[in-house]
Formats: C-alpha cells, sequence, structure tokens
C-alpha cells in the first residue's frame, strides 16, 4: 500500500507496561506450575460486584425484554438518570456540577484518551511518574510534551513550574496519583489551578481514585476556587463501584471553559456524538445503582475492604523503614526498592523469591526508576501472605 500512516505511532513505546509484565509473569507460570502467584500489579478489582448493583442491572435486563420499556441506542452523553445522579455525587462532595456537564462514557481510560481530539496543538505539562495513556495519547498525536518531576524531595506531589511566562499548556494532574497513592492538599492543588488560570491553561483532572480518600484532602478539583474557568474533571466507576469489566465513566466539562470564544463542552459534545455510541442502558442503571442507597454503602463497604489490605502493606515497609508513598488515600503502594536495585530487577526478585508481582516504577516514567508500585486489589488473604515475605526483606 502506499497510503501514509501517522508516524507518531512509531515514538511511542513499542510495547505496553502491563503486557510486558503478562509475559514475564507467563513464562514464570510455565517454568513453576506449581508455584503459587499472588498479583499485586494490575490494579484491577477483584471483589464481585455488589448485589444491590447486580439487582438493578437485572431489572434492568427485564426491562429489555419488553416492548413497552425496550431501550435501543443510548443518548451519546447519557441517561439523565445516571447524569442527574453524578450531578448528586458532586452535591455530596460540596460543589456544584450540571448534570448538562456531565458526559458519561465507557471509561476514564478512554475518554482520558479522547480528549486531545479537541485540542489543538498546544504544549503539554505532565508529572512524571504517570500513568501512561496521558502520555502516549499525547505522543500519538504529535503534541511536545515536558515534564514536572515528582521524586521523594517532594513526596512525588510536584509543584507547578516557577515560570508562569509560559505558552498556554495542557495540564495532567491524577490525585489520588496513580501510579504513586499521593494526594494533592488544598493548598497544592490551589498552586496548580492559579497556574492555570495566570497562564491561560487547561487542566485535565484524573479524579479516578477519589472514592478512597479518607483525610482532609480534596476529592474533586472543582473544590478549589477557579477551578471550573480552567479544568475538565474525568472520573470512573471501575475503581468506586467495581466496574473495570463494565466499562463505565463520565468527564465534566464546565460550559465556563472557552478557548477563543468557543466553549470546550461544545467540541466535546460533537465528538462523543460522532465518534462514540453511549454506554448501554443497564451498565447505567448499575452505575446509578452504586451512587446512592444499599448500592453506595456496599460499594463503600468493598473500597474499605482494599484500602485494609493497603494498610497492612503500609504497615510493613513503615516497620522495615522502607520509604513509600500511598497506602491511606489509595489503593496504591509506591515504595522505594530495596538495596537499590532497579524496578525491574526487584520485580525479578520478588517474582522469583516469593511468587509476588507488583509493578516497575520505570514503567512510569524516568522518575520512577528505582521504584516500585503495589495494589491493594487483591484478596485479604493473599495480602497478609505478601506482607509476610516483605518482612523477609
Amino acid at each position: 500500500m502506499d497510503i501514509k500512516l501517522n508516524n507518531h505511532f512509531l515514538e511511542v513505546k513499542e510495547t505496553y507496561l502491563f503486557s510486558d509484565i503478562a509475559k514475564r509473569v507467563k513464562q514464570f507460570h510455565e517454568n513453576n506450575p506449581e508455584r503459587e502467584i499472588i498479583r499485586m500489579g494490575i490494579g484491577d478489582v477483584t471483589l464481585p460486584l455488589p448485589a444491590s448493583i447486580t439487582a438493578a442491572m437485572e431489572d434492568a435486563v427485564k426491562e429489555m425484554s419488553d416492548k413497552a420499556s425496550f431501550h435501543g441506542y443510548p443518548p451519546e452523553y447519557g441517561y439523565d438518570f445516571l447524569r442527574n445522579a453524578v450531578s448528586d455525587h458532586y452535591k455530596e462532595l460540596g460543589v456544584n456540577v450540571s448534570p448538562e456537564t456531565v458526559y458519561v462514557s465507557d471509561g476514564a481510560k478512554s475518554d482520558l484518551g479522547n480528549f486531545p481530539d479537541i485540542l489543538g496543538d498546544n504544549p503539554v505539562i505532565i508529572p512524571d511518574p504517570v500513568y501512561p495513556v496521558y502520555v502516549d495519547s499525547n505522543i500519538m498525536n504529535g503534541r511536545k510534551i515536558s515534564f514536572v518531576n515528582g521524586s521523594k524531595e517532594n513526596d512525588f506531589l510536584p509543584a507547578p513550574p516557577a515560570d508562569t511566562n509560559i505558552e498556554p499548556s495542557v495540564i495532567y494532574i491524577c490525585s489520588p496519583n496513580n501510579p504513586t497513592g499521593a494526594v494533592y492538599s488544598y493548598e497544592g492543588l490551589t498552586a496548580w489551578v492559579e497556574f492555570a488560570l495566570n497562564t491561560g491553561s487547561l487542566i485535565i483532572f484524573d479524579a479516578a481514585y477519589e472514592a478512597f480518600i479518607s483525610e482532609d484532602k480534596p476529592h474533586t478539583i472543582y473544590e478549589i476556587k477557579g477551578a471550573e474557568n480552567c479544568a475538565v474533571e474525568i472520573s470512573s466507576f471501575s475503581k468506586f463501584a467495581g466496574f473495570t469489566g463494565m466499562r463505565c465513566g463520565w468527564t465534566i466539562v464546565p460550559d465556563t471553559l472557552e478557548a477563543g470564544g468557543i466553549k470546550l463542552s461544545k467540541f466535546w459534545a460533537r465528538r462523543q456524538a460522532t465518534k462514540f455510541n453511549g454506554v448501554s442502558y443497564i451498565t447505567q442503571k448499575g452505575a446509578a445503582a452504586s451512587l446512592s442507597g444499599k448500592g453506595l454503602e456496599d460499594c463503600r463497604s468493598n473500597i474499605a475492604y482494599y484500602k485494609r489490605n493497603a494498610s497492612a502493606l503500609a504497615e510493613v515497609f513503615s516497620s522495615k523503614g522502607i520509604y513509600y508513598t500511598g497506602g491511606i488515600n489509595s489503593p496504591y503502594i509506591w515504595l522505594k526498592c530495596p538495596d537499590n536495585m532497579g524496578g525491574w530487577d526487584f520485580f525479578d526478585h520478588i517474582l522469583n523469591k516469593f511468587g509476588i508481582v507488583g509493578t516497575p516504577g520505570e514503567g512510569f516514567g524516568a522518575n520512577g526508576s528505582g521504584y516500585f508500585r503495589l495494589t491493594a486489589f487483591g484478596s485479604y488473604e493473599n495480602t497478609l501472605k505478601a506482607c509476610e515475605y516483605f518482612k523477609t526483606l
């Protein structure tokens, strides 16, 4: 063929981080079929969906078998009942978000990857270490990326650049952070909002792990004064309600966000109407059930289960004097590899010695070198086994 390709794809790493991990684990299992594997790598939930949520979905299935209540194509921006439920969720957090600014999608990862579609050739600022989708989706679009450094010195919560005499930029912030589990304070997040307002920049705020926050930290960027004039927020039911296999999330695009006299919501609405066919009625019914009543209570119970796992891991690393972030307001532990080991060396070490799978920090950027991410999404029993192993490090 003589067609042209988007050669920016050649600039992206050839394989995805978690694909590399899966290959190594598969090889280990083939060589050691009798060994138990404790999976603490990919951030996938393991508890089943609460019965209160599946009951709502079962009712929706029954509606689909009745001509009077059958639903075909869903609205491209989400059913009103779910957009209203998300709006009410923000009211519980103390902020006003209009249902009309809520755009339901098939997950935060999709929206994070798709949002660059509506943006021009702007510079991009991304913290390092970082969730790979932020970087890869912008490389695929040929964007120029600069990094702000997360490190032990700033507890992996980098502040904005000191120089505000820069081009308007697109800024990615994740809090609670994936991979580090660190959470911005009100002061830390305010600094980023003020930076964006002073430079005419846009923040894309990833709040997928908001439900894990228990300390006095901002749950949404809209708790920060002025954020409605500079920030889009993307969130998900994946970790909150266990919807990793169901796929449902949302993006908030305030009507106050404008560039060149054009509302960003106009472009995002058009993009979604053209390229996205909506989330199924059944899935949205389950999502709505998770935001109130028994469904909300059950989801919080599942989150408490995972947080108990994280707390157990954090206790071990604290007792051993191993530096880490996360574990309090997040399902992730981000630890400094012992004995100055590299992340991949530590990966091989604990896999071969203990059968534990984690994620090397190098997969999240240059500043992840020598660090390691563990997830608390496994069973409590396996987490306690892992804790006993880690006590011998």
